[in-house]
């Protein structure tokens, strides 16, 4: 007679051998839900953070044109929409043919107990223009 092991002892061997012991599997639950854990609370803290912290102001800018096009000055209008209240500072510019910035001007806007304002504002040029627009705003 031989002396094999027994069946159950060989298993046991094996899963020592490959980490499948029941300290082993406690152990991997409990990182899966640490990780978990952690995941749902640096969710959390960016959703708060993102969503309820500093002032959550929007601004669209549209153009709407230009008009009195003359050799050194162009009349740019805008259309500004944001919350009553708020001050903005918008950018113009104005473009000859080729495209190039041939007048610029900043222009400061006042709060405003409306939500949508036009502008109408004279940009001094360089050269004729052919386009004025415009190129950007913002909250100061």
């Amino acid at each position: 007679m031989t002396d094999s092991p027994a069946p159950h002892s060989t298993q046991a061997r094996l899963d020592a051998r490959y980490g499948r012991t029941p300290t082993a599997q406690r152990r991997s639950r409990l990182l899966v839900i640490g990780t978990a854990i952690a995941f749902v609370v640096v969710f959390a803290a960016w959703v708060i953070w993102g969503g309820l912290s500093g002032t959550n102001a929007s601004l669209e800018v549209r153009e709407l044109g230009y008009s009195e096009a003359t050799d050194t000055s162009i009349q740019v209008r805008w259309e500004v929409s944001v919350e009553p209240g708020t001050e903005v500072s918008c950018a113009l510019q104005a473009l000859n043919g080729s495209f190039g910035i041939v007048g610029w001007k900043v222009v400061d806007l006042g709060a405003s107990d409306r939500f949508t304002r036009v502008f109408e504002e004279t940009v001094r040029t360089a050269e004729p223009p052919v386009t004025g627009l415009p190129y950007r705003c913002w909250l100061p």
